[in-house]
């Protein structure tokens, strides 16, 4: 009993690494499409774009970074005092028999 659980210990530890690693370069990639998009709402020439060249830049941004995210997965509002851009998408990650979706909604807004 005293060797089981040493090992089983071992065990968990390398399956949370495996899974870790599966995962975390996307969680990675969606902190940047964050980033982007809270950077693009307090830029002062956001006020001047209209919804869809901003939508299309997010997209963009969001294929560079290898993230499932479409045209219709973008909300952009745009007044005169304030823009808000929400994102919500799915990103599905294969794991050996096992596929996870991961639901995304990197948001900003002023």
């Amino acid at each position: 009993m005293t060797r089981v659980r040493p090992l089983l210990a071992l065990l968990l530890l390398g399956i949370f690494v495996y899974v870790s690693a599966g995962l975390l370069p996307l969680v990675v990639r969606n902190l940047r499409l964050q980033r982007f998009v809270e950077a693009l709402t307090q830029s002062a020439d956001i006020r001047t774009q209209s919804p869809d060249r901003v939508r299309a830049q997010v997209v963009e941004r969001a294929a560079q970074l290898g993230l499932p995210v479409q045209a219709s997965d973008v909300q952009v509002e745009i007044t005169v005092t304030s823009a808000r851009i929400a994102v919500r998408y799915v990103a599905p990650v294969d794991l050996p028999g096992y596929r996870v979706k991961l639901h995304f909604a990197p948001a900003a807004g002023r």
